[in-house]
């Protein structure tokens, strides 16, 4: 069976190892072929590739990828140009398409499923601006989202959300809530997590993510700025590195705070993270955060803000902590930890319980099954 993917993932194409690639590593196994439809390459890498010819990589033998040649504004029209052309090609049996603001993916995936009649799966991972907008944009993408998603849910096969609070709000919004699966997609691999488990705890506090806006990774500098001695490590890339950096600067603790970049593989993150004694995260708008149940998996405790899947993993001072978001209440949270080396190695300990709920092999096979079961539901409404 062959599977068409249209992703607003830019990492893979470039053989990047980030959350899709290795989602990807153990989904190939479910499929004879898979097609990725995904955007542009960045500038610095198109003339390193034919931008016409589809990409793969030894590693992903049955996975193909295809970065549009045009800007986004082209999106819709490429996408149901070479989606059309490749279902010809390879006869796929079903689409499934990351949607997101400004909607290019899902217009596209529209086209081609009223010109293929492919059934297609709309995924939606995260609502842009819920629980809280953290920028303009943000704040449009959340008035926009509420007057196009309905739509595209009413055209779609089946609809797959990856945590409860989307699919609530999207049943507010009158989709209907048979046609919503809560599909998990926060793969965890359990033999990575418990490698550098006796790593030396030489940093307070880690951060990983991208640095942009909604991660409100401002709010914890603040926050560390706030307490004596305290060092924090900030794993990850983004177009605001240099806006924290100058805020580090400005706030007199870049002596305690270490810009680390993008670590090329999740053994080198997870080897990072391994020398922390928490993480903190604090974004304003999530859909999972992936990679606090990723340190909840590696043993360490957690100080996350009630975003994406949190409220239903964190016991409040069991396995982890929830904060407000706020300098002053990210500040109190991480003082309470540091203050008590058993209480934080009991709550490190509780949060490996993660592993089991979210594993990877069994969430992997769950997503295939999902989409596979499209197709066998059009097969049958097609023969009756």
């Amino acid at each position: 069976m062959n599977l068409l993917m249209i992703s607003g993932d830019r990492m893979a194409v470039q053989g990047k190892r980030g959350a899709f690639w290795y989602t990807l590593d153990e989904f190939k196994t479910h499929w004879d072929r898979i097609d990725v439809l995904c955007p542009r390459m960045p500038k610095n890498q198109r003339a390193k590739s034919n931008p016409l010819t589809e990409i793969n990589f030894p590693e992903l033998p049955n996975v193909f990828f295809h970065p549009s040649p045009y800007s986004l504004l082209r999106q819709p029209w490429w996408v149901a140009k070479e989606g059309e052309k490749l279902i010809n090609e390879h006869g796929h049996s079903v689409l499934t398409v990351h949607e997101y603001p400004p909607f290019y993916n899902g217009m596209g995936a529209m086209k081609l499923h009223e010109k293929s009649n492919i059934p297609f799966a709309l995924e939606l991972h995260h609502l842009v601006g819920f629980p809280s907008p953290s920028s303009i944009s943000e704040r449009i993408g959340r008035i926009i989202s509420r007057w196009v998603l309905p739509g595209e849910a009413r055209s779609a096969t089946a609809i797959r959300t990856v945590n409860n609070s989307v699919k609530s709000t999207l049943v507010d919004w009158g989709v209907s809530e048979e046609r919503i699966h809560t599909v998990p997609s926060f793969y965890l691999d359990s033999e990575s997590s418990k490698k550098f488990s006796d790593t030396e705890k030489d940093v307070d506090v880690v951060f990983v993510g991208r640095l942009v806006a909604n991660k409100k990774l401002d709010r914890l500098l603040a926050a560390v700025a706030s307490l004596s001695g305290v060092s924090l490590i900030v794993l990850g890339d983004g177009p605001q590195r240099k806006h924290y950096e100058r805020i580090s600067k400005s706030l007199k603790i870049e002596d305690r705070v270490t810009f680390a970049g993008w670590l090329p593989t999740r053994d080198d993150v997870i080897k990072q993270m391994q020398r922390a004694r928490m993480l903190v995260m604090v974004s304003a708008s999530e859909g999972g955060p992936r990679v606090v149940l990723e340190a909840m998996a590696c043993g360490l405790p957690v100080i996350a803000t009630p975003v994406g899947v949190m409220p239903e993993v964190i016991v409040n001072g069991e396995n982890g902590l929830m904060t407000t978001g706020e300098p002053a209440d990210i500040a109190e949270k991480i003082a309470l930890l540091l203050s008590d080396n058993v209480w934080r190695e009991r709550m490190g300990q509780n949060a490996t319980d993660i592993r089991d709920k979210f594993d990877k092999k069994i969430l992997v096979a769950n997503y295939a099954s999902f989409l596979q079961s499209l197709s066998a539901s059009s097969d049958n409404s097609s023969s009756q």
